[in-house]
C-alpha cells in the first residue's frame, strides 16, 4: 500500500513538472491566424497575446465594418487554433495516468 501511494506521488509530480514544461513550450510558440481569404492575417503567442496584424491594402479602402468583421474572424481563428494547440499535447500527457471519470485539465 505505501509502494503504491509513493509510486503514485512519484507518477503526479512527474506530471506536474511535464505540464510546466509543456506550459512554456506551449508559451513559446506561435500560430497564424487568418479570415477573408488570408486579407487579414495575425500572428498569436501560445499565451493569446497578439503579436501581429497585417491588413490588405485592398481592405483599407473598404466598408470599416467588414474590415472590422474580418479582423475579429482573425482574431477568433487563431484562438482556435491556441486552444487546439494545447488540448492536443496536454492530451498526451496525461495518457496512462488513471483520472477519474469526468475529470478535465486546467487548459
Amino acid at each position: 500500500m505505501k509502494n503504491e501511494l509513493g509510486g503514485l506521488l512519484q507518477q503526479a509530480q512527474k506530471m506536474q513538472e511535464n505540464f510546466q514544461k509543456t506550459q512554456e513550450e506551449l508559451a513559446q510558440m506561435e500560430v497564424k491566424g487568418e479570415s477573408g481569404g488570408g486579407l487579414v492575417t495575425l500572428v498569436m503567442t501560445g499565451k493569446r497575446a497578439v503579436k501581429s496584424i497585417s491588413i490588405d491594402d485592398s481592405l483599407v479602402t473598404d466598408d470599416k465594418d467588414m474590415l472590422e468583421d474580418l479582423v475579429a474572424a482573425a482574431v477568433n481563428d487563431a484562438v482556435n487554433k491556441v486552444a487546439k494547440l494545447k488540448q492536443e499535447k496536454m492530451a498526451g500527457m496525461t495518457a496512462g495516468f488513471p483520472m477519474p471519470p469526468g475529470f478535465k485539465m486546467p487548459f
